[in-house]
């Protein structure tokens, strides 16, 4: 799968372990690494149903993104980079077309 970033910043934080490790400990450090490793081994997004880490749609305020669980309420929250999202005919998101996908954040859900 394709990785965008939402900006550079994060593109050089989610791609150096001294800066995970530095900014958010090790055990998320570790989580993230193998979450990155993952997404860029997937396909397509359908891929990551099968895989650790709870990938999953959110909903509210925050539909059309998706979070993978890290580690005590640490999550990664991103989107499809495709610009409209690709579409099952019942209008849900179709995870085995999104191949591409936009990094948003690392969040504490519980903050």
């Amino acid at each position: 799968m394709k990785i965008h970033y939402s900006s550079e910043k994060q593109e050089k934080l989610l791609n150096s372990s001294k800066e995970l490790t530095k900014k958010f400990g090790s055990e998320n450090a570790g989580k993230v690494r193998r979450r990155m490793d993952d997404l860029r081994a997937a396909q397509q997004l359908e891929t990551m149903r099968m895989l650790p880490g709870r990938t999953h749609e959110l909903h509210g305020g925050r539909a059309e993104t998706f979070a993978i669980d890290l580690h005590k309420g640490w999550r990664m929250i991103f989107e499809p980079a495709d610009d409209p999202p690709p579409r099952k005919p019942d209008g849900g998101l179709d995870w085995s077309q999104i191949t591409e996908i936009r990094i948003l954040e690392l969040e504490d859900y519980h903050e």
